[in-house]
């Protein structure tokens, strides 16, 4: 097995397993959490979605056939790579803290959930969007791992775009909700 195979297929674990992660404790936030504003970003959430689908698949390519996404890579030593292998494997554990930590209180938009509670434990303790800086250290790791430029060259812009629209919003929203505790 060559380097670039092993890279392909931690990669792959590293991205499905995040996704995973996400797709399971999404869905039961949205079976436990109480009602949401449907009509609140469905359609830039959509948008943002079908962007992303098309952004990653480059990555899919990769996956399958590293070839077929040689115009999207760059050099990359392997101690860099393996770096990169090992902070991606340490986030794991890290994206199930910051899903049990919120629990029901993930949402697809900026809405809060009916009867949330304000998360004031496990990495929001800390940092107070723990997900979006442990998504962007996943897309950077991701990056190195497949040393594919395209995946930050594509990724950041969208994910600094929905950072500044949502953000704010978000913020404005658990103001209302929690106010000075939140604060």
């Amino acid at each position: 097995m060559t380097n670039e195979t092993t890279f392909r297929i931690l990669a792959g674990i590293v991205f499905i397993t995040m996704f995973a992660v996400s797709i399971y404790y999404r869905s039961r936030a949205d079976r436990e959490g109480g009602e949401l504003d449907k009509s609140q970003c469905q359609g830039f959430l959509k948008i943002i979605r079908l962007i992303a689908l098309l952004i990653l698949l480059p990555l899919f390519a990769y996956f399958i056939n590293p070839d077929w996404v040689s115009w999207a890579r760059f050099a990359l030593p392997d101690w860099a790579r393996w770096t990169a292998v090992v902070i991606a494997f340490a986030l794991i554990p890290v994206f199930v803290w910051i899903f049990r930590s919120i629990g029901a209180g993930i949402s697809p938009t900026e809405a809060t959930r009916q009867d949330q509670q304000l998360v004031t434990h496990g990495p929001y303790r800390y940092v107070r969007h723990p997900l979006y800086t442990a998504g962007v250290l996943v897309y950077l790791a991701l990056t190195a791992i497949t040393a594919m430029w395209w995946i930050a060259a594509t990724m950041l812009p969208v994910v600094a775009v929905v950072i500044i629209y949502r953000t704010p919003k978000e913020e404005t929203n658990l103001i209302a909700e929690f106010g000075d505790h939140y604060r």
